[in-house]
């Protein structure tokens, strides 16, 4: 009985500054000579890049994204993600000590990884290689052909299902409002990771076990072992 540990990637494994947000929006406005409202990504209808895309599409032109050019967007947005980490590569690295915590999570017997991030899966990986995350040793779930990160959490713990069926837990790890307020819907565990220490951000919104880096690997491992879904603000409030 394994305990399965997913993880989100930008703010929670990698951190850029925004620079990858805005490699996205750079993208868009270059392909589609639009404006990109907003790298706030919280301003759209669900936090996925699919979704992301979609929306400006249907905004812009009136029209339904199709399949040949989300595959267009992705191939030039990736393309864009490996240039800049070739020309800047200090502008892109880990959370501190994330890239030994998820080595040390494969070799341990009581866990699994996996990825559900709600970017695409090709830019997720790409992210991951750059700081030295083995991405290719555990699934990555990403938005491709997915609009919400309920969807994207679910394909992972499916697929882990399918070949581990007795897990014991799933604990989400994550920064944002959006991983509590996923990890809530589905009655998930949930780790909050704030590398800029403001853990009140994610304690105020339900999460129960907030870090600032994984460099204490035991920490974060009591961290994993206490983890309960967020709490309803309401009932935070009371504590």
């Amino acid at each position: 009985m394994k305990t399965l540990i997913l993880f989100d990637v930008d703010g929670t494994l990698i951190y850029s500054e925004r620079r990858d947000s805005r490699c996205f929006a750079q993208t868009y406005t270059d392909l589609y000579h639009r404006p990109f409202p907003t790298i706030d990504w919280s301003k759209y209808p669900h936090v996925s890049d699919t979704t992301i895309f979609a929306h400006l599409i249907q905004q812009h032109f009136q029209r339904p994204v199709t399949s040949t050019e989300v595959a267009h967007f992705k191939r030039i947005y990736g393309e864009r993600l490996r240039q800049q980490r070739l020309e800047n590569p200090h502008h892109f690295y880990e959370v501190p000590g994330a890239a030994r915590a998820v080595t040390q999570l494969l070799e341990h017997p009581n866990y699994l990884v996996a990825v559900a991030t709600g970017g695409w899966k090709e830019s997720a990986e790409i992210k991951m290689q750059h700081v030295g995350i083995p991405s290719e040793r555990f699934w990555v779930s990403g938005a491709d052909d997915k609009y919400t990160r309920e969807e994207i959490l679910q394909e992972a713990v499916q697929t882990v299902q399918n070949s581990h069926s007795a897990l014991k837990r799933i604990v989400y790890v994550g920064d944002a409002a959006w991983d509590v307020h996923t990890t809530r819907n589905l009655a998930m565990d949930f780790v909050g990771i704030r590398h800029g220490q403001d853990h009140d951000f994610l304690l105020h919104l339900g999460a129960t076990q907030v870090l600032s880096d994984f460099l204490n690997f035991d920490l974060f491992i009591k961290a994993i072992e206490a983890a309960t879904p967020p709490l309803p603000p309401s009932d935070r409030e009371n504590i």
